[in-house]
């Protein structure tokens, strides 16, 4: 099977808007792996014939077997500002995700309080040490005999979130072996990021990308 490539959605002189296909890093992290950024860099380099560093810093990441649409800052003013929309929770994110089982509730709200572990994103109680709430919203988009294919919009951005609390439901998300999926590829899950809005960091412009789900 051929190997997908990223895509370069969207770019102008402040913010570039790139797909990443699962399997990919976000950023490099010394290994061997290809990452987006990299990526990223090699295109704008290319596109705008630009000598010498390029400045290119993602405002989010994707997990490594996670696909979709990531948001780069390609100026310092961006940057700061994208950062801040960030803390803000006025970036919206919008996921696409293919769960183990059928979802009894056609809606819902999960709601948990993780805790970062070692590669892992473990479920605690309320009090405990490093355990952050971790809140998302869901709609099951279709039923298929022995999944769900889901929307879901996120309220808080905690590491491996989607992911694990889908876990701790008893629907792992398709090829997340790490979280007790039974099927799929771990190396690309059924997790996409679809759907991204927010303000353009210089024009104040709303924005708005969507990328096509690997899977259905």
């Amino acid at each position: 099977m051929e190997e997908s490539q990223p895509e370069i959605l969207y770019s102008d002189n402040h913010i570039l808007i790139a797909s990443k296909p699962a399997g990919w890093l976000t950023q490099p992290d010394g290994s061997k792996n290809p990452s987006l950024e990299a990526f990223a860099k090699e295109w704008v380099k290319a596109e705008y014939n630009k000598p010498g560093a390029v400045f290119l810093h993602a405002i989010h990441r994707l997990d490594k077997p996670v696909s979709g649409l990531v948001l780069f800052a390609r100026t310092s003013k961006a940057l700061s500002r994208l950062n801040e929309q960030s803390r803000e929770q006025e970036i919206e994110r919008i996921y696409w995700a293919e769960v183990e089982g059928v979802l009894s509730m056609r809606e819902g709200r999960l709601k948990h309080h993780l805790i970062h572990g070692e590669h892992k994103a473990l479920v605690g109680r309320e009090g405990d040490r490093e355990a952050k709430l971790a809140v998302l919203n869901f709609l099951v988009e279709k039923y298929k005999s022995h999944s769900s294919l889901i929307s879901i919009d996120l309220e808080t951005g905690r590491y491996h979130q989607i992911r694990a609390q889908f876990s701790a439901i008893g629907h792992p998300i398709v090829g997340d072996k790490r979280y007790g999926s039974r099927t799929g590829n771990p190396e690309a899950i059924h997790l996409h990021g679809w759907q991204l809005l927010f303000q353009h960091p210089v024009t104040n412009e709303e924005m708005s990308f969507e990328s096509p789900p690997p899977f259905e």
